[in-house]
């Protein structure tokens, strides 16, 4: 059995009874610790050297769910940061400190709704090779998904198979489809986007699919990369970003089918 399948069994166990029963229909412990583990994914910071994920994070919960959690919140938050570390340990992600967890209660949420924030905390003299501190990000709402049962985030897809969306990249007027969850591009033979440009480094760059997210990613080219005429490491896409590697210029076009 897996380190993080034990830890969700344990959180699991913390709601055994009466209180189990009650959140079976409001919200469930172990789809938190999900739900923090997506927001830590989906928070990245490529540095120099290493991928580095926020340290705190805070849940906002309805009043009736909160209360709920009260007897035993302390050890919930424990086994929850438990949880997250060993996520990162796992993806091979770097912190500033262990993960931290907050509850608090939010009087605007509604039975079963919950909000993620998460945010990147320096604790001490910060070391060389390591990103800023961050002000924390926007909220993340998750709402119950009435057919699954499941949170699923406001205004994106529940958790499951990838939704299948028209995604290309416009290379000199020719359009390329990204039709895998890693897209790579180079000068190399063996990238999937061949690009005959000198300034280009072998493998340059790639773009990841993570559920209905796209990014594109420097591997740390000789050259580096601009999005949107602005030098990034990693940068989420949205339809019409233009990216540029050495001297070409890569459009990224997205849309429903």
């Amino acid at each position: 059995m897996s380190v993080l399948r034990g830890i969700e069994q344990k959180i699991e166990a913390l709601v055994e009874g009466v209180f189990g029963r009650a959140f079976r229909t409001n919200v469930q412990p172990v789809e938190l610790a999900r739900k923090l583990a997506k927001e830590m994914d989906d928070h990245r910071t490529v540095s120099v050297s290493r991928v580095y994920v926020p340290n705190e994070y805070t849940i906002y919960l309805s009043e009736h769910d909160r209360t709920q959690f009260q007897p035993y919140e302390d050890s919930l938050k424990l086994e929850l940061q438990d949880y997250l570390a060993e996520h990162a340990r796992r993806e091979g992600y770097a912190m500033l400190s262990p993960p931290s967890v907050l509850l608090t209660t939010d009087a605007d949420l509604g039975l079963g709704v919950f909000g993620i924030a998460t945010r990147m905390v320096q604790r001490g003299r910060r070391p060389a090779d390591t990103p800023a501190p961050k002000p924390p990000t926007a909220t993340m709402i998750y709402r119950p998904n009435v057919e699954g049962g499941a949170a699923a985030a406001a205004g994106t897809a529940p958790d499951g198979p990838t939704v299948q969306e028209v995604a290309a990249l416009s290379i000199g007027g020719e359009r390329h489809p990204i039709d895998k969850k890693v897209t790579v591009l180079g000068r190399s033979a063996d990238c999937d986007i061949q690009l005959a440009d000198p300034n280009v480094s072998r493998r340059h760059a790639e773009v990841r699919q993570e559920d209905t997210s796209f990014w594109v990613v420097d591997l740390g080219s000789t050259n580096g990369m601009e999005v949107n005429g602005r030098r990034l490491r990693q940068a989420k896409l949205e339809d019409g970003d233009t990216i540029t590697l050495g001297s070409t210029e890569v459009v990224f076009e997205r849309g429903l089918p």
